[in-house]
């Protein structure tokens, strides 16, 4: 923890420096050009050609990974002398009613909020990201009801049938990035709590799960790693790919939603990432991670590999994903495996449509048993999401979704034939910023 507070002492008092020494340049900064050559315009009137250039690549996505430049950006953004700052965010209230034997009906809010401030350091940028959550005040317990969804725990005991909440410090990180050509960058990041490169861009990032406020059935073999506590990251980007390693503590965190809980950087990845247009990025990871689960001895090696397309229309825009991710338990030898389908297609600006097709590898939904058999379990979630308010600021939808599964005849007995689980939920979060095309 105190590590933690040294990073938000040194954020909070850089920035105060720089806003003391700057006030005169910020009237001048609003007015004119920005570092970058562009005017800088206030929180609600950015467009996301500009948002994407204040990032350390138009491809910035969660932690170090990269998405579809072309993807949507919803945020507010401004200057303040040589600072740039940024925040986005959502906010689901949310009646979840999961279904058959096991399943329960719950109100509950999915929500996070991640701030950046950007600033010039050499020939470099630095940019500090702090990204938190109140997910544990804001789910029922012992989490989030979610049929066949397993990892971490409750009182002691693995979660089966829910998901957990997120950290309140979800990510304290520094991102330094430092061209060496014109096409030759070399970038450095970490922090208290932060990302390593493993897996594709975080759900809760991802343009084709925008509109979903659940995590995927998937999310332990794929993108659990988005909240390590200790990450440090190096790698370099040469033109369209970068290929990056991280050491981090590889342990999931435990219960106290509210600690930074640091530990030895005993874990180790490696990823690949490609971004061959604005519309495309793909990456291919590895990782050995050291006793990542609190009550599970012995520790698992992850591979991921996944594909994001996105393509802007007129009046709205379509984005699509598909990742795969395999954990190998080193105790045992065993392999599971998760697929996962997602696209969004959001259409005469204020409608959207989604859909979330899984289909994942699960032995831990009976783990007092002596024998822990795997089950090949099925996902399929089809939804959508209307805007009622548009403002330059906001956007508040109302929204809902239905989840139909499959599953081995051997589960029948404890989920049911044909479970079927459902969502209701109103969703804010800061207005779109516009492209030009």
């Amino acid at each position: 923890m105190h590590s933690a507070s040294l990073y938000l002492f040194a954020v909070t008092f850089l920035a105060c420096l720089s806003l003391a020494q700057d006030d005169a340049d910020h009237r001048m900064q609003m007015s004119g050009p920005s570092q970058s050559g562009q005017t800088m315009q206030d929180m609600s009137g950015m467009s996301m050609d500009k948002a994407k250039a204040f990032l350390p690549s138009p491809h910035s996505g969660s932690g170090t990974g990269w998405e579809p430049a072309s993807a949507p950006a919803h945020e507010w953004m401004t200057s303040r002398g040589k600072w740039d700052f940024m925040a986005h965010g959502v906010l689901f209230l949310t009646y979840n009613q999961q279904g058959g034997p096991r399943g329960a009906g719950k109100a509950e809010s999915v929500n996070w909020l991640m701030i950046m401030e950007q600033h010039r350091l050499g020939s470099g940028t630095l940019l500090f990201r702090q990204m938190f959550s109140a997910e544990s005040l804001t789910s029922p317990h012992p989490g989030f009801p979610e049929l066949f969804q397993t990892g971490e725990t409750y009182h002691g005991s693995p979660l089966v049938d829910h998901q957990h909440p997120h950290n309140v410090f979800a990510e304290l990180s520094m991102y330094y990035s430092r061209p060496i050509t014109d096409k030759v960058s070399w970038l450095f990041y970490g922090g208290p709590a932060a990302e390593p490169a493993l897996g594709p861009v975080a759900y809760i990032h991802r343009a084709p799960a925008a509109e979903l406020p659940a995590a995927p059935l998937g999310h332990h073999l794929q993108d659990s790693t988005h909240t390590s506590f200790g990450v440090v990251t190096t790698g370099i980007v040469i033109d369209h790919f970068k290929l990056e390693g991280s050491a981090f503590n590889g342990r999931e965190p435990n219960e106290q939603r509210w600690s930074i809980q640091l530990a030895a950087l005993d874990s180790w990845s490696a990823r690949l990432s490609l971004a061959p247009s604005p519309n495309w990025t793909a990456q291919y990871s590895y990782g050995r991670l050291e006793h990542p689960e609190a009550l599970e001895p012995g520790s698992e090696r992850r591979q991921t590999a996944s594909i994001e397309y996105n393509r802007p229309f007129n009046q709205g825009n379509w984005a699509t994903s598909l990742v795969w991710g395999r954990k190998h338990k080193d105790i045992d030898g065993t392999n599971q495996n998760s697929y996962v389908l997602e696209s969004t297609a959001n259409f005469s600006r204020r409608n959207y449509a989604y859909t979330r097709l899984e289909l994942v590898d699960k032995d831990e939904l009976f783990p007092s048993a002596l024998l822990r058999p795997s089950f090949r379990i099925g996902a399929y979630t089809f939804g959508g999401v209307r805007d009622l308010i548009q403002s330059h600021s906001w956007q508040l939808g109302l929204g809902g979704d239905v989840t139909f599964y499959s599953k081995p005849v051997a589960l029948d007995p404890i989920y049911g034939n044909n479970p079927v689980s459902f969502r209701v939920f109103l969703r804010l979060r800061p207005a779109l910023n516009t492209v030009a095309h």
